[in-house]
């Protein structure tokens, strides 16, 4: 069930409720009992932690499956310039 934040506009009496998403909006302001209590529109707080379906199930063996645990870990792009680069003349435009 999500959050909802909800404000007094009376007392500015601030509140998180728990409740469905089919209840019905609260008006009633539980601090000083008037009914200018309003619901706040606000972001939704999650994460998304771990693997997922997608890098585990869906994904193609193609695609870097980077999210996995114990998956090898690349090699820093800029130590493979460099490497790449020596012995290679440099190109001149004209």
């Amino acid at each position: 069930m999500p959050f909802y934040e909800y404000e007094c506009q009376a007392c500015k009496f601030y509140m998180e409720v728990m409740q469905k998403i089919t209840d019905t909006p609260l008006t009633r302001c539980p601090s000083c009992g008037k009914r200018s209590l309003k619901k706040l529109v606000s972001a939704p707080v999650f994460r998304l932690k771990g693997g997922g379906w997608y890098e585990t199930d869906f994904k193609s063996e193609k695609e870097n499956k980077r999210n996995l645990l114990g998956a090898e870990k690349e090699e820093p792009a800029a130590a493979g310039k460099a490497e790449g680069a020596e012995g290679k003349p440099a190109v001149q435009e004209a």
